[in-house]
């Protein structure tokens, strides 16, 4: 295969100081707050937030909940991943102290949650550390959050609403706020009608909750447990099947129960499914048909580009703008799937995205636009952020994945091995160093 096939390359000299720079900025990002103090919540371990303080006086000065799943992928494999464990530990004391997981470690936050990839960061810190005792404790919280706050009937938790599927959801029982939770904020998806939609990503999320706990209850030694969550998931993925995925144009699209009918907007949710498991080969390869909607010299587009009522209401997630972890999720969807090679290949675009804005202005962003990769992005209804946690993030995960030997340069945070793919038996990606040691201890 020829390397253009791959998308663009690089050399030690692009690299390099981009490292250097996300390496060195953990330490801006990094807080411990274990106390209250006005607003902000106390969580017993260090934590990072998406953004310090800048130029425009506004930041994501506290901890993000779909935020932190990201960041920590970006620090497992380097010198930063002790500090992998705490994140988890800190979103679980978040939940048991509020009985939900709020959008952030703010009091004003705790009306709404975001996407959950609760069960997802646990399973990374099992393979990381092999504690049963914990892992037990940890899925038992995540089991609640599931139960109480995405399966819940009635406030203030009223988003399973439909079939056995869930929506995003605020307790004061408005759209915009509903969408704040979906952390695509804002968006053409829902046409500011977020409560009445039935979002592919979110359910996909919680296949990936019931899949996750029946293997840890493999784990564990409950198979009859496993059973139990295996059904529960196979009824979802029905249920996702009849309503979420159109057979005429295969794909997925959020559906609007309020109407019955699936929204037309084409988005990067519908490779949810792919990353989290549920997709056969066959879909997997119908889903795949779609890439280039949104494949772009940057990356990939949240949304296509499509022709929509006008609207002065800023739609950040949505054309022509790429975010960091949707990069990642389809990506490693695509790994999974056995694409290989387009995985690589919008990897590395949104590398060049990442680079090329780094040596315009010496800084990483929250987004990037992906159709010019030397613009701006659309703007959204805050001012935009810079040396951001998730797309530093996504982007060491990356270099440290697709990179090859000379594209690399040799500094003092060269890991001392690339980072690998370990498969958990529903086979989602979790990044472990030391392959052998994590096999090992789940067959124990």
């Amino acid at each position: 295969m020829r390397l253009s096939q791959l998308g663009p390359q690089f050399t030690p000299h692009q690299t390099a100081p981009a490292i250097e720079y996300v390496d060195a900025y953990w330490r801006q990002l990094e807080r411990l707050h274990p106390r209250d103090e006005g607003t902000l919540v106390g969580v017993p371990r260090p934590y990072f937030v998406p953004s310090a303080a800048n130029v425009s006086g506004f930041a994501f000065e506290e901890l993000y909940y779909w935020d932190t799943y990201f960041i920590a992928r970006g620090l497992i494999g380097t010198s930063r991943e002790r500090l992998v464990k705490g994140l988890a530990d800190d979103l679980i004391s978040l939940m048991k102290r509020y009985h939900m997981i709020p959008n952030a470690g703010r009091t004003y936050f705790t009306s709404r949650s975001q996407p959950p990839f609760l069960t997802s960061l646990i399973l990374e810190v099992y393979a990381l550390e092999g504690d049963k005792r914990w892992l037990e404790h940890a899925m038992d919280v995540a089991k609640d959050e599931y139960r109480t706050v995405w399966m819940g009937t009635n406030q203030p938790n009223w988003r399973q609403v439909f079939n056995g599927l869930s929506r995003y959801y605020d307790i004061n029982v408005l759209d915009d706020l509903a969408e704040a939770e979906s952390g695509w904020d804002m968006t053409t998806r829902f046409n500011r009608e977020c409560l009445s939609y039935i979002p592919v990503d979110l359910n996909a999320l919680l296949y990936k909750y019931e899949a996750d706990f029946a293997a840890a209850a493999l784990v564990l030694g409950e198979p009859e447990e496993a059973r139990e969550w295996k059904k529960r998931a196979a009824r979802r993925k029905a249920m996702m099947r009849k309503y979420l995925w159109n057979e005429d144009k295969g794909y997925y699209f959020d559906y609007n129960f309020m109407t019955g009918r699936q929204s037309e907007i084409w988005s990067l949710a519908g490779f949810y499914p792919m990353w989290a498991g549920m997709d056969s080969q066959n879909t997997a390869a119908r889903v795949y048909e779609h890439l280039d909607r949104f494949e772009a010299p940057g990356g990939l587009t949240t949304t296509a580009k499509q022709r929509l009522p006008h609207s002065t209401f800023p739609t950040q997630w949505a054309y022509p703008n790429g975010w960091a972890p949707l990069q990642l999720i389809v990506t490693e969807g695509l790994e999974r799937s056995g694409y290989h090679t387009a995985a690589e290949r919008l990897a590395r675009k949104w590398l060049r995205s990442n680079l090329t804005k780094f040596e315009q202005g010496g800084q990483f962003y929250e987004k990037y636009n992906v159709i010019d990769p030397t613009g701006e992005p659309s703007p959204g209804v805050y001012p935009a952020q810079v040396g951001f946690g998730w797309t530093n993030a996504v982007f060491s995960q990356l270099v440290r994945r697709y990179l090859r030997p000379e594209e690399y340069p040799v500094t003092r945070h060269t890991p001392a091995a690339r980072l690998r793919a370990f498969v958990w038996p529903n086979k989602s990606f979790i990044p472990i160093p030391t392959l052998k040691l994590i096999a090992k201890r789940v067959k124990t």
